[in-house]
């Protein structure tokens, strides 16, 4: 009875919270479902579209592109970072939490634009390389793919150092000692011992960082300029300024599901294989 009482009690706690996330969330979502089999005239047509539309299709290969790129870079760099935060020297440690925490106090409407200026045509890297006698003519650095990839792996790399900071903390130095009391040189340590053992925070990282990446809209609509337009930016463009309600909707009802069944494949078959024990 004491047990069944104290998850009664836990469950009478955690209904609130329940009763909000229903009525912000899964309310909303039935009512976007149902447009998207309603609008503009009931059926599945919307969801046809989706399979035979080649705008639709050229914006979501695109979207996985960038995703996958973003995803990549991001694991890169925040590995360097996290391993600096953890293992590096007092000072080194204070510049790489300075480099993880500052960009959190900036939206990212204003890194886009920073990025912006930094990247366009007349911006300081083509200004600089220009005045440097480098090049001739500008680089190609931003209203394309490669404008939107930098300023989103920039705006992704601090959440996933985390994860990976996380993993690399909870290795055991004698392991390491072990390794290198056999002989093994710092290379060969690092890549057959160090990296197997984070390898759960570079999963969950790189979970985080791919699905946060999916619905990202401010940075390539400015970085994009409209030459890039991924699925957030094709939903907004649907709902707002064709107006296709019905098609965005669709859109949105499909974006959620991948995600929702990415969320469960990695669950089911990565988690047992590198997080547990």
């Amino acid at each position: 009875m004491t047990g069944k009482s104290a998850t009664s009690r836990k469950m009478l706690l955690l209904a609130p919270l329940l009763l909000f996330l229903g009525l912000a969330y899964v309310v909303p979502f039935l009512g976007v479902v149902r447009w998207s089999f309603t609008l503009p005239e009931p059926g599945v047509g919307q969801y046809r579209a989706l399979l035979t539309d080649p705008l639709v299709q050229s914006v979501f290969a695109r979207t996985l592109r960038i995703c996958l790129v973003v995803t990549a870079a991001t694991l890169v760099m925040a590995y360097a970072i996290a391993y600096v935060w953890v293992r590096g020297s007092s000072v080194q440690r204070m510049l790489a939490e300075f480099c993880i925490l500052v960009p959190f106090w900036i939206s990212v409407l204003t890194r886009a634009f920073g990025w912006l200026a930094m990247l366009s045509n007349r911006g300081l890297i083509n200004t600089w390389l220009q005045s440097a006698g480098i090049i001739s003519e500008p680089l190609a650095l931003a209203r394309n793919e490669l404008g939107v990839i930098i300023g989103m792996t920039h705006f992704l790399i601090p959440f996933a150092v985390f994860p990976i900071a996380s993993a690399m903390r909870s290795i055991d130095e004698r392991v390491l000692l072990a390794a290198r009391g056999m002989g093994a040189s710092r290379i060969r340590i690092f890549w057959t011992v160090f990296v197997p053992l984070t390898y759960g925070g570079l999963i969950g990282a790189a979970l985080i960082v791919f699905v946060f990446a999916l619905g990202f809209f401010v940075t390539p609509a400015i970085l994009g300029g409209g030459r890039s337009v991924m699925v957030a930016e094709l939903v907004y463009l649907r709902i707002f300024q064709s107006p296709d309600w019905g098609l965005g909707a669709a859109i949105s009802v499909v974006l959620v599901l991948f995600i929702g069944v990415l969320l469960a494949l990695m669950r089911r078959f990565i988690k047992p294989a590198h997080l547990v024990g």
